[in-house]
């Protein structure tokens, strides 16, 4: 196994986030088609509770874990980092047992919390039969985790990546055959083709892990076998849980905190919009769309904001480092420039043809396509708050990243109910209330960690604000001439195709009114410099007169 450079491990770090991103997003074409709006509900009931146990058990120990190798490789400590790898598998593996142990028995108060009173839709057995399934994973996803953690701790990134992919294919290949061959040749229960499904979890994590291992164990490079040298007999393993512990609960307390913030829909959506008068297949639909049909759609966008913060966070660790105000003043500024210019218009571009974009992955659908229209914006301030999250992570900022965080978690489960009466109340669609809800505790978030780092860094965010303003201005463009388009080729298409050439034909036309008028405005310009933009414009010129030539 080789080591890699920073720009390199980056690249392969963001090539195997990008490949694990578009399978993630194009499976869910067939398999909607296959367990349809009820299954997807029942699927991410399951997905949603365990990824709050997941990340008691695994947030933050591998980047410790990372850290710590890292570390003692670098002093040339080589017993003392394996020690390190021992001890976390250790750690991990009683957290295993514990959060699989309290799935596994309380699945089915889980499922009442859930669901429980509601009748029309997916029963309580079928929930707690899904968490039961899904909490085999947390047996096996812990040491991958770790694992993965220990190859980044020597700089080796590739085998990560690799695990990635594969952990992703084999969860595809398991959830599609699965749910494919229980319904469609078995003809067997819904419940138990979602069941087969969530399983892919386990069964693609056992497949990266097997992989991982075994690169570990015939690996020559790690020096596994080394004797303690004398400084290393002072180190205890109670010294190295400690410290593996005190670098992984800030990432453990925020990625806990994320989590429950997305439960809290799941266990407040259906009850509240049943109570509202919402039938369950309605009420259930619209958790679907919000956990797990829509949300593989928002990864168009959270990929923007995922792939700035992989470029930002690294730059801004090593000028904080130094006390580089006016370096991490610049980068911070720079990165919510570039993420106004391309999320905004994407997503209200997205927003704009919601229903052919619904209708490409998942069929004609009026009702989900509404509530994805509105669902896509909130991304726009949820990218921004993700950003300024780790900004004030790399920045040390722990406290006030939990205060932030922490903060919408209580917002979010004292509101959640009270705005779908309020929604109601004012003769709006109820289930539009939880995403304006997120929009609003995303905003209010953003502000608060926005001040925290200018009191830190002094920073100026006119030139950001000013930013913000072209960038709506040209989008308001956009929108506007999509408009009078629509006049003339609106989209009464049900099809796919139809709707695959609605949003080439309605992409493509917004991507040139969007981009010339961010040029003309000079809203390009302000984020990447003049001389860049013109040594572009200079490339497009030189091809043009080499075409004529030829």
């Amino acid at each position: 196994m080789k080591r890699t450079g920073f720009l390199a491990g980056a690249a392969i770090s963001v090539l195997g986030i990008v490949i694990c991103k578009v399978i993630g997003l194009v499976y869910v074409i067939p398999f909607y088609a296959i367990i349809g709006t009820q299954g997807g509900a029942l699927y991410s009931y399951a997905y949603s509770i365990y990824n709050v146990f997941l990340n008691l058990a695994t947030s933050g120990i591998p980047v410790a874990m990372s850290k710590v190798v890292s570390e003692y490789n670098e002093m040339k400590f080589y017993n003392t980092k394996e020690r390190v790898f021992k001890v976390g598998l250790r750690v991990i593996s009683i957290l295993c047992v514990i959060s699989f142990l309290v799935l596994f028995i309380f699945a089915p108060t889980l499922a009442n919390m859930i669901i429980g009173g509601v009748e029309g839709g997916n029963t309580t057995e079928d929930v707690a039969m899904v968490i039961r399934v899904i909490s085999t994973a947390v047996l096996v996803v812990p040491f991958l985790s770790v694992s993965k953690g220990y190859l980044q701790g020597h700089k080796i990134m590739q085998v990560s990546s690799i695990a990635d992919i594969l952990e992703q294919l084999a969860r595809v290949v398991v959830i599609l055959a699965g749910s494919f061959l229980t319904l469609k040749v078995f003809h067997l229960s819904l419940n138990t083709a979602v069941g087969v499904a969530v399983f892919g979890a386990t069964a693609g994590a056992l497949v990266a892990y097997f992989y991982v291992y075994s690169k570990i164990r015939k690996s020559k490079d790690l020096k596994r076998n080394e004797k303690p040298i004398y400084e290393e007999r002072k180190i205890t393993n109670k010294d190295l849980v400690r410290k593996i512990l005190f670098y992984a609960m800030p990432f453990v307390a925020i990625s806990l905190l994320q989590s429950v913030y997305v439960m809290v829909d799941v266990f407040t959506v259906v009850k509240g919009l049943v109570g509202l008068g919402y039938t369950t297949v309605i009420s259930e639909n619209v958790v679907s769309v919000l956990q797990t049909w829509g949300s593989k759609l928002n990864m168009i966008v959270m990929s923007i904001s995922t792939g700035i913060i992989t470029s930002l966070i690294p730059t801004i660790a090593s000028a904080w480092a130094v006390r580089n105000m006016k370096e991490v003043n610049g980068k911070i500024t720079q990165a919510l420039q570039t993420l106004f210019l391309v999320t905004i218009p994407l997503s209200v571009g997205i927003s704009f043809m919601s229903s052919a974009v619904w209708t490409v992955f998942y069929g004609y659908d009026e009702l989900n396509s509404s509530i994805f229209k509105l669902l896509i914006l909130s991304q726009i301030p949820l990218s921004v708050c993700s950003v300024m999250v780790n900004t004030n992570q790399t920045m040390n900022n722990t406290r006030a990243t939990v205060t932030a965080l922490g903060g919408s978690l209580v917002f979010k489960i004292l509101l959640n109910v009270p705005f779908m009466h309020l929604f109601d109340f004012l003769g709006l669609e109820a289930y539009y209330a939880t995403i304006s809800l997120n929009m609003c505790i995303d905003t209010i978030a953003s502000i608060y960690l926005l001040k925290r780092v200018k009191k830190e860094t002094n920073i100026s965010y006119l030139k950001m604000i000013r930013t913000l303003i072209k960038v709506i201005m040209c989008t308001l463009i956009m929108v506007l001439g999509l408009s009078i388009l629509n006049l003339f080729i609106p989209n009464y298409s049900v099809s796919r195709i139809g709707s695959i050439l609605y949003i080439i034909l309605y992409g493509i036309i917004g991507v040139l009114i969007y981009f010339f008028m961010a040029y003309k405005s000079n809203t390009i310009a302000d984020i990447v410099g003049k001389e860049f933009v013109n040594k572009i414009i200079s490339k497009f010129k030189m091809l043009k007169k080499f075409k004529k030539t030829a």
